[in-house]
């Protein structure tokens, strides 16, 4: 597309045809140039097996076409027939207690069937016969958020796909014994058709086989998803293939989005916000963050937001008036192509029949049809932003095997969570007005004068060596505690923790003490007054580092709290407890001092200011979260693109509102 997207998921088999033409007739008037649409028409679209009816969506797709709306067309492989699962029952998946899931919901797959497979692919083909040079047609959008609501399945048939992928992963039964470590508890195998998938067990189950059966549930997915793709590919050549990522840690955990990412033409992700007392618009930022790094740093498309509140959490606020426009182009600050909802029309029953719309049970006499038609202008202002890209400053490693090998159980502490680090040290950082690229443990890090390591559990020989080469050659290394302990196998490396990390930083952990509910302990250091801690401590022993914090009381009172060690031409810091965003903001500003990274003090708190760049110049996003108005510092002057204005020192933005400045040369 030309232009930034704007629009949203569009269901017309919900509603009569002499309802589209009014549909057509209020996307014009809000701006709206791509809908998503047949993600979950597959009934509609095959009443029965092999009988077709497109009829309907011929008339649907000809009509986005003469009102000049592109399509983003889905193959509806997310919802079966009944007729399928009548045929099929033993396609609907299992859990791991051994439970057959029912149809009536979405998402409803073993993703090892067969039967599964082969209707998929037939239902696939034929959209791509009919559609595939359809001039509406902007983006294939294979199935639908991948993984949610179940990946895993543990039927015989995943099982013994499971053992297959095992004899191509391990190759012999002894080095499955070896990488599981099944000497414990004499769980040795001496024929593949032993092995199991990991169902409920009476105590603990092999970890290292959990981990295994995480990543093949996650291969198995993707291999559904490639061979929808490949057929798209063939018969709609030229036409890009999607499909909807939920990268943010609060909504799926199940999908390594770094092998996705690899996958799709074009990178799209599902955001919805999250209430649970968080400052909503950091996780926002965070999810923008991590998708945009899964694209590579390209240009990627937010597919799916709310207009308003969802229907699926506990308590489902309304959103405050300016919210919407300011979560929509947060994205677009941070990567995104454009801005789409679910869904364009309120829907009058099924599950989501509570879920807000673009077009809402209220119509067009409401604040938010008013803020949907305002969001659509500003969209509209914004277009030469588009194929421009959003400049980092530090990065975050970030692994999703590692985060599913720590979720496992018996760990010192289960109150442990890498996504509640990970979500900490990304709001230190978003205080400090950073703009984050994530990034895989061995990447190349060599651009970023700062790295965070939240939580890497997990960490292979390769990932330790890449992060040591990083420090020696000038970088600057914060590792949170309980990372580098065991390799891809879930085994401990050889000798102290942190293992794979323990030359970088310079220190070994001699034992693991963690808090028990409710302790905390206080840190002595540069910083007055002292820093606290809670959940975790460790006894450290420098060898090489130099303590900066200290604990002053606690199971390893005396002993370093926060330490950094001198390598190369750089320097590894590492934090052995558990703080608060806040202070890690005090570690990160001791940390910050071996960088070079600019001091961004005088900004507002709870003030965004991110830049886009490419060919045809720069672009500054200010976004004013708080309640009161922000006076931002600019290096050059500029032209304000919502307002028109020219802007010369300092860019003032009023509370609740979004700025985006095209700046001078």
């Amino acid at each position: 597309m030309a232009r930034l997207a704007y629009g949203g998921d569009y269901n017309p088999e919900q509603w009569p045809e002499e309802v589209w033409q009014e549909d057509v007739r209020l996307m014009r008037e809000a701006g709206v140039t791509m809908v998503s649409v047949g993600i979950f028409a597959w009934s509609k679209l095959e009443p029965e097996p092999g009988r077709y009816d497109f009829g309907w969506l011929d008339r649907l797709l000809d009509l986005l076409h003469e009102h000049g709306i592109r399509a983003d067309l889905g193959t509806p492989t997310v919802v079966p027939p009944a007729w399928f699962y009548a045929a099929h029952p033993e396609a609907l998946p299992v859990s791991r207690e051994g439970v057959r899931y029912g149809f009536g919901s979405r998402g409803a797959i073993c993703h090892s069937s067969a039967a599964y497979r082969a209707a998929a692919a037939r239902i696939t083909e034929r959209l791509a016969e009919r559609y595939g040079r359809h001039p509406a047609l902007a983006l294939w959008h294979v199935h639908n958020e991948y993984g949610v609501p179940v990946g895993a399945c543990y039927c015989e048939a995943s099982a013994e796909e499971f053992r297959h992928w095992l004899r191509a992963r391990h190759g012999s039964l002894d080095a499955l014994n070896a990488a599981w470590g099944t000497a414990f508890w004499g769980q040795t195998y001496g024929d593949w058709a032993h092995v199991d998938a990991p169902r409920l067990t009476p105590s603990v189950a092999n970890p290292a086989q959990q981990l295994d059966y995480a990543r093949f549930t996650d291969e198995t997915v993707r291999g559904n998803f490639t061979a929808e793709r490949d057929i798209l590919h063939r018969l709609s050549p030229g036409v890009p293939v999607t499909t909807n990522f939920m990268t943010a840690l609060s909504q799926c955990d199940s999908m390594d989005y770094w092998a996705w990412g690899r996958e799709v033409d074009l990178v799209t992700n599902d955001h919805y916000l999250i209430t649970d007392g968080r400052r909503t618009h950091v996780n926002l930022a965070m999810a923008a963050d991590l998708t945009r790094s899964v694209a590579g740093g390209a240009p990627w498309l937010l597919l799916e937001h709310s207009t308003s509140g969802v229907n699926w959490q506990r308590r489902n606020p309304a959103k405050a008036p300016g919210q919407m426009a300011r979560n929509s182009l947060a994205h677009v600050a941070r990567g995104s192509e454009g801005a789409l909802f679910f869904q364009w029309r309120q829907s009058r029953y099924g599950a989501e029949k509570f879920h807000s719309a673009m077009l809402p049970h209220a119509g067009t006499d409401s604040r938010v049809w008013r803020e949907v038609v305002g969001l659509g202008a500003d969209i509209a202002a914004l277009a030469e932003v588009a194929g421009t890209r959003t400049v980092g400053d530090a990065a975050v490693l970030w692994d999703w095997q590692s985060w599913w090998a720590q979720k496992l159980e018996w760990r010192p502490s289960q109150d442990h969570d890498a996504r509640e680090r990970a979500d900490s040290w990304y709001e230190a950082l978003f205080d400090r007005h950073l703009t984050v690229d994530f990034a895989r443990p061995e990447a190349d890090l060599s651009a970023y004068p700062l790295v965070v390591v939240p939580a890497l559990y997990l960490t292979t020989e390769a990932a330790g060596r890449n992060l040591r080469a990083y420090v020696e050659g000038g970088g600057t290394l914060l590792v949170s505690y309980f990372s580098g302990v065991v390799d891809e196998h879930d085994t401990v490396h050889p000798g102290p923790v942190p293992g794979a990390l323990r030359d970088v930083l310079g220190l070994t952990v001699e034992e693991f003490a963690p808090l028990l509910d409710g302790e905390r302990v206080r840190l002595d250091g540069p910083e007055a007054p002292a820093l606290t801690g809670d959940l975790w401590t460790e006894v450290v022993v420098p060898r090489g580092a130099e303590p900066v914090w200290t604990y002053a009381d606690g199971p390893a009172a005396g002993r370093p709290a926060v330490t950094r060690h001198a390598l190369g031409t750089g320097t590894a810091w590492y934090v052995s407890t558990r703080l608060g965003p806040a202070e890690l903001g005090a570690v990160l500003a001791a940390a910050a001092q071996d960088t070079g990274l600019p001091d961004r003090a005088e900004l507002p708190h709870d003030v965004e200011v991110v830049r886009r760049a490419g060919e045809q110049g720069a672009y500054l996003f200010v976004i004013n979260h708080s309640g009161a108005e922000a006076k931002v510092p600019l290096d050059v002057p500029g032209t304000e693109l919502l307002t028109g204005e020219r802007v010369i020192g300092r860019l003032s933005v009023p509370p609740g509102a979004v700025r985006v400045l095209r700046e001078e040369s």
